[in-house]
């Protein structure tokens, strides 16, 4: 991985300073260590953590340590917090109806919270968010809020009538009729300070217009006379091609509609753009109704709630899922993800880790993330790769944000965060829901996602 310039100082003061600057510190004692390097795993290792940030990788000291509180993780596995850089908050009420007035400071907090229990520690809110994110980002870095990290692209550039299809509020997206236009909504995301910019060009698998090129040509050139990134959310390859030729910076979802080409993957390379494959988005469509012991755990049950179990378990909900049209379609779209997948990694393209949850129904807060780690690994990924792209990777996404943030790796000087697991994730991926406790700006969370 390439070195990352550490501000130490900065990074404090941006991740809540309230928090930073008033802990104990801690050493998490004598625990296998998955770093989110890419490298190997070690064994008995000691991790010190102070003001919010890792101080100390070593290994595991003999004797009694001074002046830390040590707990003893003996048996554990400790890996970083997981980082979504393409979630969703304020869409849905209670994970089960979307609703244009789900966008509050009630809804988000708690969409905040919920990643924060199922180890999610950081998140990318990637459009469609009222101007109340602002505030609460701001909340949080005064370290008056809780939660997930959150970082926000704003409200995102729509298609008029078109792109994004969902229920929500005028104000929680833009949708530019001309270049100028998009433009201007640009500079509204600059006077904002967004962390990225966010465009929809799906034509919705032919129902509605795609974005005009022109349009999303005049976002990217504004954005980066700003020194704005930009994500565009796509389902062709066609409009992939177009859009990394134009300079785009993030593929916010897999292309789908057929394999990826030599060509492609080569410009990919070339302009160094990022993938996020955010497997679950076609999978949440079937596959309670294909594989429903998904729901019997309590890990799932938590995080999904119990108006969306509900609909879940509905006695009409297998037989009707089976028989929709936009089942067949999706399960092609996730066969043709995981193979573009694949082949994009094994080629060196820039894969970052997402699931679009919280955007629509069956994508739910936190425990998507761990079904997105399985998904990559079921697609030929190791579960060391799959822990790499989904921790360190993209904590070097948002680094190319913002350069004062480290996230995603446990080495001196990043944040503190980790989740202690109590079982080994090298072995069996769905280990990472075996969450002991998470530690967020290094501090114990009070109530982490249940083990069983």
């Amino acid at each position: 991985m390439r070195p990352i310039v550490r501000h130490l100082f900065t990074l404090c003061l941006a991740l809540a300073p309230a928090a930073c600057f008033a802990q104990q510190p801690i050493m998490l004692h004598n625990a296998t260590l998955v770093d989110g390097t890419g490298a190997p795993a070690r064994e008995h290792v000691d991790i010190t953590l102070r003001n919010g940030l890792i101080e100390i990788v070593a290994p595991a000291a003999q004797g009694n340590a001074s002046g830390v509180n040590v707990v003893d993780c003996t048996g554990k596995t400790i890996i970083p917090g997981l980082i979504s850089a393409h979630s969703h908050v304020g869409i849905l009420l209670n994970n089960a109806e979307p609703s244009a007035t789900a966008y509050s400071s009630e809804n988000v907090t708690a969409a905040l919270n919920q990643y924060e229990r199922y180890g999610v520690t950081t998140i990318l809110s990637l459009g469609l968010n009222r101007d109340l994110v602002y505030t609460l980002r701001a909340q949080q870095r005064a370290g008056t809020l809780g939660g997930a990290t959150l970082f926000t692209a704003g409200r995102g550039i729509g298609v008029p009538n078109a792109a994004p299809g969902l229920a929500v509020a005028a104000d929680q997206i833009y949708r530019p009729a001309t270049p100028a236009e998009a433009r201007q909504n640009v500079g509204d995301f600059a006077a904002h300070h967004a962390d990225i910019v966010k465009v929809w060009v799906d034509p919705l698998h032919g129902k509605a217009p795609g974005m005009d090129p022109a349009i999303y040509a005049a976002v990217i050139d504004e954005a980066h006379k700003d020194h704005l990134h930009v994500a565009a959310h796509v389902y062709t390859l066609a409009d992939a091609r177009q859009l990394v030729q134009n300079g785009v910076d993030v593929l916010a979802h897999s292309v789908r509609d057929q394999p990826v080409d030599s060509s492609f993957t080569e410009s990919m390379l070339q302009h160094h753009t990022w993938y996020i494959p955010t497997l679950v988005v076609d999978e949440a469509f079937f596959v309670y109704a294909t594989n429903p012991e998904i729901m019997q755990t309590n890990f799932f049950r938590q995080a999904a709630g119990p108006q969306l179990l509900g609909k879940l378990q509905a006695p009409d909900y297998i037989v009707k899922t089976l028989a929709a049209p936009q089942t067949a379609q999706s399960q092609k779209d996730a066969a043709i993800a995981r193979q573009n997948l694949k082949t994009l990694y094994d080629a060196g393209v820039q894969i970052a880790f997402g699931t679009d949850s919280g955007a629509v129904v069956g994508r739910i807060p936190g425990f998507s993330e761990h079904r997105e780690l399985e998904d990559l690994v079921q697609t030929g990924l190791s579960p060391l790769q799959a822990l790499t792209v989904a921790t360190g990777q993209t904590g070097q996404l948002l680094h190319s944000l913002d350069p004062t943030l480290n996230l995603g790796m446990i080495v001196p000087g990043y944040s503190a965060d980790l989740i202690v697991l109590s079982a080994d994730p090298l072995t069996d991926i769905k280990n990472t829901r075996r969450i002991a406790a998470v530690y967020h700006r290094g501090r114990a969370i009070a109530n982490p996602a249940p083990q069983n």
